[in-house]
């Protein structure tokens, strides 16, 4: 893992944990800082229908640029998800 400034966007290889499974999938991932709240917030999406995974579940997000807990939400039409997290992002 290396240690550099948050990025504001990512798109590449991720490895998704939960007590439900490991998955190895591509994100798709933006980010931004919002002055109101004062939180760097990031959000995309999961390039891969995951099995065994329900709305709103948590999961770590680890890529080669560290690593952060997210929130699963909105499937879209091909069962990809909607992925959201406040703080340091994990690109």
């Amino acid at each position: 893992m290396s240690d550099h400034e948050p990025q504001h966007l990512y798109d590449g290889p991720a490895r998704l944990e939960s007590e439900h499974g490991t998955w190895e999938v591509d994100v798709a991932l933006r980010g931004v800082f919002q002055p109101i709240d004062g939180h760097f917030h990031w959000y995309g999406r999961v390039g891969a229908a995951l099995d065994g995974v329900r709305n709103g579940q948590s999961v770590t997000v680890r890529t080669d640029h560290g690593e952060a807990e997210g929130r699963l939400s909105d499937i879209d039409p091909w069962g990809r998800f909607r992925i959201s997290g406040t703080g340091k992002p994990p690109f």
